[in-house]
């Protein structure tokens, strides 16, 4: 807890990348990290995201951490108690540009919010808030996986599936990650 006399200084940290790269850990590693530290943390993802747990963010090497699910991110300013240092949000592509507001108000009240989610969509767009926060963050931090087709590092959530619904939920049943030149060959081959 601060006292009256302690500085309080926010920021904005995003870590951003494809499926599979290690977003999700990463969060997971700072907030405990903070929690280490003995700093009060607040997590929240979107209540859409169910693939492991309702009430765990939880990585796709099983790593989790308690969670609050929320529908919009207005509602984590009514939720991140004045004592709070840390936030961290999880999945964030999958809220709308609200998101962006959000995250500098709490960093305006001296809260360090740490932001994870994909960058780009199934077609290789920028998605939902994530280049909204990109701009507005101190930190951001590209993760990036392995390439299934080739071995060179990944930056795209190549979708198996044939939906062409924006939000389609899975796993590696679902994508795959794969390099711009190997992305790029399956979209064409796709076409």
């Amino acid at each position: 807890m601060f006292s009256e006399n302690a500085k309080k200084s926010g920021c904005i940290e995003v870590i951003c990348g494809s499926m599979f790269s290690g977003k999700t850990e990463e969060l997971i590693r700072r907030l405990k990290r903070a929690q280490f530290a003995k700093q009060k943390i607040a997590i929240f993802k979107p209540t859409v995201d169910k693939r492991y747990s309702d009430l765990d963010v939880v990585s796709h090497d099983l790593h989790s951490i308690p969670c609050t699910p929320i529908k919009t991110p207005a509602r984590m300013l009514t939720l991140v108690e004045p004592d709070v240092e840390v936030v961290g949000i999880d999945e964030a592509q999958f809220f709308d540009n609200t998101l962006v507001d959000v995250a500098q108000e709490l960093a305006n009240k001296g809260i360090r919010v740490i932001v994870a989610g994909l960058d780009t969509d199934y077609l290789g767009k920028p998605f939902g808030p994530i280049p909204g926060l990109m701009a507005i963050a101190e930190d951001v931090q590209k993760v990036h996986a392995i390439c299934v087709k080739c071995g060179n590092l990944a930056n795209h959530s190549h979708r198996l599936s044939e939906s062409k619904k924006l939000v389609v939920l899975g796993e590696k049943d679902v994508y795959e990650p794969l390099c711009r030149e190997c992305f790029n060959k399956a979209l064409a081959e796709e076409a």
